[in-house]
């Protein structure tokens, strides 16, 4: 046998050993996987069926509402419900900080696939999601009208709410949200999102983020959101924020559509930015107060993309001011 062939033969046998270890370790980590998951943290919520799939949906506080009854059985004096929309990736659990600094009556929740709650039908378009929020809070029992707070990609789907549902919405916090007319960026980043969150998926199928938690999670991630991470930042999230991320060109073109001035006729707008912010993204917030005649833009002293984690007191006051 030639000397090269006595190599070649030595790496196929190399390359197959590789292979089996990869397998070996692939199973061992989906095994360890599916029996730690029996030990998650319980639902913190309620789990409530929206047409096919089941949303979960975290209420606190006992406020009340102007037209009628909360889903904690109060009458209404004219205080509207808070709803909180996470942004691309994150859960319920990111407005920890946010839902616990506010009184009253306040909703955070997951979108279809995320943390606890079920996958839904495709494609995952802000539209959809905006239509699926509306169907949880009539099921849940949950009055309007709401002042809807929504982070980064969150505000898309808020704004395509209160567009679709105006007398349903008391008020609009926008924070860092996703620019809509950003229409080369979403392009470009839908297929490296979408590759980063399939990669992600796998790892937490494979049982890598529960035993790597600390340096797969974001940074910014509150506590919950840590101690609940092989849930919030698990394989079904990672699928949805896939999803969406897909989806994310069609979300804009969607939000675009309502655009419009006085769109947002008096309705009390707060728009949220970090500092720090080039021209372009000021000028997008400032086009997008100018929507209400009661529209503001709020510039934070942080330049963190999450101000809901670095400066909750700002952002609790953008809303107590809407409120």
């Amino acid at each position: 046998m030639s000397k090269r062939a006595v190599v070649a033969r030595a790496l196929r046998r190399a390359a197959a050993w590789c292979a089996a270890v990869v397998v070996l370790a692939a199973v061992t980590g989906f095994c360890y996987e599916s029996v730690a998951r029996q030990g998650d943290p319980p639902v913190p919520g309620r789990l409530v069926d929206v047409g096919g799939h089941r949303l979960h949906v975290h209420c606190t506080g006992s406020g009340t509402t102007g037209s009628g009854t909360t889903g904690s059985g109060t009458t209404g004096s004219g205080t509207p419900t808070v709803v909180l929309e996470a942004g691309l990736a994150e859960s319920s659990a990111s407005w920890d900080v946010i839902q616990r600094g506010l009184p009253g009556r306040v909703c955070a929740y997951d979108r279809a696939g995320y943390a606890w709650s079920e996958d839904g039908p495709a494609p995952r378009t802000a539209d959809r999601a905006a239509a699926d929020l509306r169907a949880l809070l009539a099921a849940a029992g949950e009055a309007g009208p709401y002042v809807l707070v929504g982070h980064s990609y969150g505000g898309t789907i808020v704004r395509l709410f209160a567009h679709h549902w105006p007398a349903l919405t008391a008020g609009l916090v926008l924070i860092d949200i996703t620019d809509e007319n950003a229409t080369e960026a979403l392009q470009i980043s839908r297929p490296l999102l979408a590759a980063q969150f399939t990669v992600n998926q796998a790892l937490a199928r494979v049982g890598v983020l529960r035993l790597f938690g600390d340096a797969l999670v974001p940074a910014e991630a509150t506590a919950a959101a840590r101690a609940s991470a092989p849930v919030v930042y698990g394989a079904g999230s990672m699928g949805a924020a896939r999803a969406e991320a897909w989806a994310a060109a069609d979300s804009a073109a969607q939000v675009r559509a309502t655009v419009r001035p006085g769109a947002w006729r008096d309705l009390p707008v707060v728009v949220v930015i970090p500092a720090g912010q080039p021209a372009t993204a000021a000028d997008q917030a400032g086009r997008l107060a100018a929507l209400s005649s009661r529209g503001r833009v709020v510039v934070a002293g942080t330049t963190d993309h999450y101000v809901q984690h670095a400066q909750p007191d700002l952002v609790i006051e953008a809303i107590r001011s809407v409120w």
